[in-house]
């Protein structure tokens, strides 16, 4: 006997037109993206093997070597987040039984060591306190106690605020023991300075949401020779195969065969948010970081609060500020995205509760972007009962912007 049909029929979702609300972003990530790149994004779609396409991937490898400030050969934007790129990396030079030495000093050197477990690898750490960089006499003497295969670190630490100095000393000491260097440059690259090449970095990868002011969705890696001599002569493949660099060479390499469908419009956004940086001059791009960030710096200082890092190892793309007394950050970033539609971010970790993380990252790090977090800032504390000077803020800030 045939079955009676349902009395009532599935109804569709009402779902309305997209309109998210327009922030401005000031957070440790994503910031504003720059009109030019999300015209970019709304270009017709190729095909991932289309010749024009293919084209359009030798010139954001060439960017890119350009804001890395290096010549491998083995540069490429990974297809997903900052994250796939930092799992490309590590999940690729890391091989099972292999040792790699991981920081202790953050949030995202604890995400280091998750990444080389899973990768089937031994993690020792070298310790610092959060808030703090390395010292490179302790990096010495973890890789006399433990010869790592492969040491990585943390230029910018987003979680803290804090840029790690010395990079070269710390090259070289991996180097002195035979152990490739992986860099976390997710916070750095294209915001501060970076050099790989000359600094003698193996491996570095970053996310496009941070300083290049881009949506996540293709991200910057590169390799040297003898990084990818290790990946290409593994025992065993990695565990991921969709971040197999050794696959993936076939696809961003010479014989550019297929592997996966690209994400095409992502690859249109890295190219112009790339193409944004060569404009202005890698070396420029820094400086406007520098400056801008130090207004911000003056400002929030002025006002009546410290920041987390001292000043030799401060970060400008990621300020990390001491939350006044009595304050919950929760409650002033709620405060800020309602009254302001403005995005600043509480701390991580070790630091949840003690920390803003104010961003001065690509697009939006901009005079009139650093004056109004300023303004917004000291209006939510003081309204909050904090001690500050909200209009010493202001005041610092635009004249740090003057000089």
């Amino acid at each position: 006997m045939a079955q009676e049909p349902p009395t009532e029929r599935v109804r569709a979702p009402a779902v309305g037109e997209l309109t998210p609300p327009d922030r401005i972003l000031m957070g440790p990530g994503p910031s504003d993206v720059n009109p030019r790149v999300l015209r970019a994004m709304s270009t017709p779609l190729v095909g991932h093997l289309d010749p024009s396409f293919i084209e359009i991937m030798n010139e954001v490898q060439e960017l890119l070597r350009y804001t890395f400030r290096t010549d491998n050969k083995w540069t490429i934007p990974v297809s997903g987040t900052g994250s796939a790129a930092m799992e490309a990396a590590i999940g690729n030079v890391v091989e099972p039984g292999d040792t790699m030495l991981v920081p202790t000093n953050g949030y995202f050197g604890g995400r280091m060591a998750s990444m080389a477990r899973r990768a089937g690898g031994e993690v020792v750490e070298v310790d610092a306190p959060w808030g703090e960089p390395l010292d490179p006499e302790d990096v010495a003497d973890a890789l006399s106690e433990h010869d790592p295969d492969v040491f990585g670190f943390v230029h910018a630490e987003t979680s803290t605020g804090v840029l790690q100095p010395d990079v070269p000393e710390l090259t070289a000491a991996a180097h002195d023991h035979d152990a490739l260097v992986v860099a976390d440059s997710v916070t750095s690259l294209g915001g501060v300075e970076l050099r790989v090449d000359d600094w003698d970095i193996d491996v570095a990868y970053s996310g496009p949401q941070k300083c290049l002011s881009c949506p996540p969705g293709a991200s910057p890696l590169t390799l040297s020779e003898q990084a990818m001599e290790k990946v290409l002569s593994r025992d065993e493949d990695p565990r991921s195969w969709y971040l197999d660099l050794s696959l993936l060479e076939g696809y961003w390499g010479e014989e550019r065969a297929y592997h996966h469908t690209a994400p095409i419009t992502n690859v249109y956004a890295i190219r112009e948010a790339l193409r944004l940086v060569a404009e202005e001059g890698i070396e420029n791009r820094w400086n406007r970081h520098e400056r801008l960030a130090g207004a911000l710096k003056a400002g929030v200082e002025a006002m009546g609060l410290a920041m987390n890092a001292p000043d030799e190892y401060w970060l400008p793309s990621l300020n990390a500020v001491s939350i006044p007394e009595g304050i919950d950050d929760g409650d002033v970033c709620d405060r800020l995205l309602e009254q302001y539609d403005l995005e600043i971010a509480g701390g991580l970790g070790d630091l949840a509760g003690e920390i803003f993380r104010i961003g001065c990252m690509g697009h939006s790090a901009r005079s009139e972007n650093v004056i109004y977090v300023v303004t917004a800032l000291g209006d939510v504390l003081e309204s909050m009962g904090a001690d500050v000077d909200p209009g010493a803020g202001v005041t610092a800030t635009r004249r740090a912007l003057k000089k």
